[in-house]
């Protein structure tokens, strides 16, 4: 790679960036969608670090007609001057071809930085092929620019004055412009417009009054959006429980400051069932696994709450505590703290580990929200009502468990008696297919290979587990037997996703109405109720084809109406042939189209955004009517919601 345009000091630099360039799946997660959506993240992760520092209001994202993006921020602008590491780049040099480097550099660094991922804005530059940036700094614009995965085409130069603001000051600021090389990215340079929004939605959440304009020129039609919610994190816990019944009106919200972190909380409760309302976030980067700051709350929000009702004689004194998980039934909880030095863990780096956190949260949490309770006699009241009657409901469930492993145990093996298990024991190659209907469960019995594929038949649309709760999911006969299949339990306290038996759990369901409502039934219950197996990649959806086309003596499928049309734009003289469904196929046609490894189709449904989710889930399975229409009608055409 040329480096005339720099000194001799910045050949590592470009030799590292191409070392970015031969794995970058090692530095952005994967060349495909999450990867590419995954460069606009870093960019604007950056501006989102000046709006926490106080000095970035607004980030206008661009959609470029070309496959490009356009990230601009009204912050300070990329520090300009050289860079006391490297004796020729300067700092913003440094920020676009230094891993790591971020804005962690000298004085004017940031005391609190998102940057959880670490790689930084020099990965996108590495896996760009063209990449443009204008900094508006000290009453100058400057620019540069790069090519070629970070070769640098022009250097750090001014070339003109900076604009004036309306109250006449000079403006201040960051322009990315980036895009990406397909040659890396060979699935396509193709961004999805409701991914990007739900991203900067939850940022908009998170950093109160700061404002994100989005614009897609792809679409002629698009209407630029507007994000910004001044009641910050009070907002976000509202919209994520605008399709559910509130138990009462009020948000409530706290915060607390300590010497290197600070916590901001903000909680409501509503008629629902679920427990796993609670959303973490630190630094700005959603805390998928949890950690210190949701251990502090779970801990102090149980303890404070039965302190609360014994003194107030709520819970009378021969009684046994209320757990947390009677507590947490319809909670919606979202916890935002802000650490110098974040200690991250887990095997995607979204566990927070800073001990100092736990303690900051229990404290504000103990004396905080003993507060709330205080000045809102008459929610505390509802809250420990419907935390009673979870309870109730909790011993219930308890004995349906007794009474479902006393008869496994005299049953044997503790197996359903309809599942048709494989013959392998090693859960990493066993796959379990739930089939719908029996006619389809016998064909799949019939096509499978035996060895590696297990089938479960269903009968019929699985009880809705967002309206109910846990003791009666132990009534249900056909839940039941996907407890057993797949042996790892149930719930948030049970499950243990070592204990899975496939490591492939494959949804079969007819492509039509009823089949889409009976996958739709199936992931909600996964995600509730075991929500492990879908963070690990467990979870797939098998996609029969819908049509079929004789060449010659072979026959062709083709998975949908788009893939028919390519084919038919082809093969003008194509005749297509709806296929049957699954219950209608013989074995060799629903293996040849489904089941053969080497020739099916299947859909992994992953949750990045476990507060995205659990909004498409309250929306598509809960009660307001409304709420579901509009979504069914605004995302008809588009799956995001399997892949998050």
């Amino acid at each position: 790679m040329p480096t005339d345009s720099y000194g001799a000091s910045s050949i590592q630099v470009l030799e590292g960036l191409e070392a970015v360039r031969k794995r970058p799946g090692m530095y952005i997660g994967s060349t495909g969608p999450t990867g590419l959506h995954h460069l606009v993240w870093e960019v604007v992760d950056n501006a989102v670090d000046e709006a926490m520092a106080g000095y970035c209001d607004r980030i206008d994202v661009q959609v470029l007609a070309d496959g490009g993006i356009e990230v601009t921020d009204d912050g300070r602008g990329i520090p300009v001057g050289l860079h006391p590491k490297f004796e020729d780049l300067t700092a913003a040099e440094v920020v676009l071809t230094v891993l790591h480097a971020g804005g962690k550099f000298g004085d004017g660094g940031y005391k609190v930085s998102g940057g959880l991922h670490g790689v930084g804005v020099s990965v996108v530059n590495a896996l760009s092929g063209r990449v443009e940036v204008e900094i508006d700094r000290d009453g100058k614009r400057y620019a540069m620019s790069f090519k070629d995965g970070g070769e640098p085409d022009t250097k750090l130069a001014i070339i003109g004055d900076s604009p004036r603001n309306e109250d006449g000051t000079p403006h201040t600021g960051t322009m990315v412009r980036f895009w990406p090389d397909p040659s890396i990215f060979k699935e396509g340079i193709e961004y999805r417009t409701q991914t990007l929004l739900d991203r900067f939605q939850m940022m908009a959440f998170l950093n109160a009054g700061l404002e994100f304009h989005v614009i897609d020129h792809r679409d002629p039609d698009f209407e630029e959006v507007v994000l910004r919610y001044d009641g910050g994190i009070k907002d976000f816990v509202q919209h994520l429980n605008a399709s559910k019944e509130a138990l009462f009106d009020q948000v409530g919200w706290y915060a607390e400051e300590g010497d290197q972190e600070a916590v901001e909380l903000a909680f409501s409760w509503n008629t629902g069932f679920q427990t796993d309302g609670i959303h973490s976030f630190a630094n700005g980067i959603n805390t998928t696994e949890g950690g210190m700051h949701e251990q502090g709350f779970r801990s102090a929000l149980t303890g404070t709450v039965n302190r609360y009702a014994r003194d107030k004689g709520l819970i009378k004194e021969k009684d046994e505590n209320l757990q947390g998980e009677d507590i947490r039934e319809g909670l919606t909880a979202i916890i935002s703290v802000r650490v110098v030095d974040p200690q991250f863990e887990g095997q995607t780096k979204s566990k927070l580990g800073n001990v100092s956190v736990r303690s900051l949260v229990e404290k504000a949490t103990n004396e905080r929200l003993r507060e709330w309770f205080e000045e809102n006699p008459r929610e505390a009241k509802a809250v420990l009502t419907k935390a009673t009657n979870a309870a109730r409901a909790r011993i219930a469930a308890t004995q349906a468990r007794q009474n479902i492993r006393r008869k496994s145990a005299l049953d044997g093996a503790g197996l359903p008696g309809k599942l048709a298990d494989c013959q392998s024991k090693d859960p990493s190659e066993s796959e379990l297919y739930i089939v719908e209907g029996n006619s389809a469960g016998g064909s799949a019995k019939e096509a499978r290979d035996p060895r590696t594929m297990a089938i479960l038949p269903i009968r019929g649309k699985i009880l809705n587990v967002e309206r109910a709760r846990i003791d009666r999911m132990f009534k249900n006969t056909e839940i039941i037997s996907l407890i057993q299949a797949i042996g790892a339990g149930l719930g948030e306290e049970e499950f243990e996703l070592e204990k899975a038996r496939y490591h492939k759990v494959i949804l079969l369901a007819d492509a039509d109405v009823d089949g889409s409502h009976i996958r739709t039934l199936l992931l909600t219950f996964f995600f509730r109720q075991m929500r492990p197996l879908v963070e690990a990649g467990y979870i797939y959806i098998a996609q029969p084809p819908l049509y079929s086309t004789e060449v010659g003596r072979s026959k062709i499928y083709l998975k949908d109406d788009p893939a028919r049309a390519a084919y038919a734009a082809e093969h003008p003289n194509a005749e297509f042939q709806r296929l049957k469904g699954l219950g209608e196929m013989d074995a060799d046609e629903l293996w040849e189209t489904t089941m053969d490894p080497e020739q099916r189709t299947l859909l992994q449904v992953t949750v990045a955004q476990a507060a995205i989710a659990d909004e498409v889930f309250a929306v598509l399975m809960g009660d307001d009517v409304e709420s579901r229409k509009h979504f069914i009608q605004t995302n008809a055409d588009d799956v995001r919601f399997l892949d998050i």
